[in-house]
């Protein structure tokens, strides 16, 4: 029998194959922080309850189709607002602007009752919310919705469009808002930010964030802190600075993490970004040996939960750093 006329062994039916085939289980809590690597706009949904208006923030809106025109956004099964939107035949998305990052906060917030006291907004003609100077908002009837895991999805038929301010979007990226980023970033390329500024927000931040993961990190964030340590002393003298960046935010990032604490985290994923700026285009990055007893100190303190000597080796790390 020739190679030509050779028979290959017949393919497993696809069913099969799919079957067969097994997935690592995927961590949630790692899913999500991948999911932010796809920057989002960010928008209020709002419908009516009992005649008041109610509304929640939410990145997940998605066009769907041009005929006819659909858009959907995703609601999560826990939220006290599953109820009211699945009653109601209609809901608004409006979309926020760069200036309204105080709008989404405040719709995100579960301690404010009455998310509309103090917000200008009016009717529509299908007498949805439209809040005022938003960049955009569709009012849609309810054309489906769909169950979808911890999820509902609603899918709209968009029945009336209101164009508004003509300012840049409020973008979400990587758990900040894009907009306050972007906005640091310029100042630390520019120059117009400080060395004595910069560390002096490092130390208050990250004071406090290893002052709280002394009484609130478990010994697995304890680990992750330590193992960001081992990293930066693997490196060798010729390693790529980008990997050497990686190690340094994965340090300070950990930290944050051990910290447990949702607005401290925010603020410290906005100033690892500008510490990757200012590795890449101002400060020199070169080894450091002399510096790997300091972050060994704040490894030892924060296991011993010794927030003070932890702060204060954190304090010693950035003085040398400027040495």
């Amino acid at each position: 029998m020739t190679a030509a006329t050779a028979t290959a062994p017949a393919a497993a039916p696809l069913t099969e194959r799919v079957t067969t085939t097994h997935s690592a289980a995927i961590e949630p809590k790692l899913f999500r922080q991948l999911l932010g690597c796809f920057p989002t706009g960010v928008a209020v949904i709002t419908t009516t309850a009992n005649g008041q208006p109610v509304g929640l923030t939410c990145n997940s809106f998605s066009s769907v189709s041009l005929e006819p025109p659909l858009v959907l956004f995703s609601l999560r099964k826990a939220s006290s607002l599953v109820p009211t939107f699945s009653a109601s035949d209609g809901f608004a998305i409006n979309i926020l602007s760069q200036r309204q990052d105080a709008l989404s906060g405040r719709f995100a917030s579960s301690k404010i009752v009455d998310k509309f006291e103090g917000v200008a907004w009016r009717s529509g003609p299908l007498n949805m919310p439209i809040i005022d100077d938003c960049l955009a908002s569709f009012e849609c009837s309810v054309h489906a919705c769909h169950d979808a895991g911890d999820h509902l999805i609603f899918i709209g038929e968009v029945k009336h469009m209101h164009e508004g301010s003509e300012d840049h979007a409020l973008v979400f990226y990587k758990g900040a808002y894009r907009m306050l980023a972007e906005s640091l970033r310029t100042l630390v390329v520019e120059g117009k930010l400080g060395s004595v500024d910069l560390d002096e927000a490092y130390r208050t931040l990250y004071g406090t964030l290893l002052r709280l993961a002394c009484e609130r990190a478990s010994e697995a964030e304890l680990d992750a802190v330590e193992a960001a340590v081992d990293g930066i002393e693997r490196h060798r003298d010729d390693d790529p600075l980008a990997q050497r960046i990686e190690s340094a935010s994965r340090f300070f990032s950990a930290i944050a993490a051990a910290g447990h604490n949702e607005a401290l985290m925010l603020m410290a994923q906005t100033m690892t970004a500008v510490l990757r700026e200012r590795m890449t285009h101002v400060i020199p990055v070169r080894p450091r040996p002399d510096l790997f007893p300091l972050r060994r100190k704040v490894v030892t303190c924060l296991r011993q939960r010794d927030p003070q000597g932890a702060a204060g080796a954190l304090d010693e790390l950035i003085t040398k750093l400027r040495g």
